[in-house]
């Protein structure tokens, strides 16, 4: 019974992570495409940022919205990425203990910001369709950092809350976690104390927050449905459209991925479906979200071709 005391009082300095993969023969390629994913992402937003905020013709709320969109993306792929590719490439995949738990908060973080920024810009479409000429006074300046802050203040109360919980409780002195980041779930699963607060903590919020920003994204295209079907212009209809098609675009694949992972039969649920939605959510969307709206807007395709130029007018 001493020894079972001592084992639960183990302290732990660091952590194992399982990886992707425990085939070693596909360590090499998976760094390679991984890298080549992580790369693309880091640039696609950091450009993103620095597009929105040099380009006098998208000062807007539209864009606002979207830069803090790439910080997040950029801020929770870079909370798992760098440290998964180093990962492909040492003996020893281990996590020191701190770094383990701020990779954990950082990632609840910008996950959780991520939804409720959704939410605002689809309010934001919302308003510049349904009520265009009160939008500059309805999406004021004020008006949208406060959108912007409420999420993060949010987000990083519920970050310190479970990542506390989970740090202050005790682990086992088992330190291989079956994921390739400290996750929230494989982390319970290394406990010695009851893990039912910690557990109905994380239901209750992860449903609130899934729901009440999805139901935000849903009212908000179901009134602007209703606003472009009573338009009379075909124009007026293909530019609503337009303007809303990047946004609508990368919610469905957010929400499907989150969907997938969090909703599936516990019957099916395994460590190893959770590897492939989470390498989806947190290296392939923030790849494929500037992506998107640079491929799918004409406002950011006209910023880029406008920098283009004048960088080609620069002597050399």
């Amino acid at each position: 019974m001493a020894w079972m005391n001592k084992q639960n009082l183990t302290v732990l300095t660091e952590f194992s992570l399982m990886g992707i993969t425990d085939h070693p023969e596909l360590q090499a390629p998976f760094f390679g495409i991984f890298l080549i994913i992580y790369t693309v992402s880091v640039v696609g937003n950091l450009g993103m940022i620095i597009l929105t905020e040099v380009d006098s013709r998208l000062q807007t709320p539209m864009y606002f919205f979207l830069r803090h969109l790439a910080f997040i993306d950029l801020g929770y792929s870079s909370a798992v990425g760098p440290k998964m590719l180093v990962n492909f490439i040492t003996n020893q995949n281990t996590i020191p203990y701190n770094w383990c738990a701020t990779q954990l908060a950082f990632f609840i973080l910008f996950i959780i910001s991520e939804l409720f920024i959704l939410s605002a810009m689809a309010y934001d479409r919302y308003v510049a369709i349904c009520n265009p000429l009160l939008y500059v006074i309805v999406m004021s300046q004020r008006v949208c950092w406060v959108l912007v802050a409420v999420p993060y203040v949010y987000s990083a109360f519920l970050s310190l809350i479970i990542t506390i919980k989970i740090f202050m409780s005790s682990f086992c002195g088992h330190n291989v976690i079956r994921h390739f980041y400290c996750d929230s779930l494989p982390l319970l699963t290394l406990l010695c104390s009851s893990t039912h607060d910690i557990e109905l903590i994380i239901l209750i919020f992860s449903a609130f927050n899934l729901v009440s920003s999805l139901v935000i994204v849903l009212v908000s295209y179901i009134l602007i449905l209703m606003a472009i079907l009573r338009m009379n212009s075909a124009e007026g209809r293909h530019k609503a459209f337009s303007t809303c098609g990047s946004h609508l675009t990368v919610v469905i694949v957010l929400y499907a991925t989150l969907f997938f992972m969090y909703v599936q039969p516990k019957s099916s649920h395994s460590f190893d479906t959770d590897k492939i939605a989470s390498v989806f959510y947190t290296l392939i969307i923030p790849m494929l979200n500037p992506m998107i709206y640079s491929l799918r807007n004409k406002e950011v395709k006209g910023a880029l071709r406008r920098i283009w130029k004048n960088l080609h007018k620069l002597p050399m």
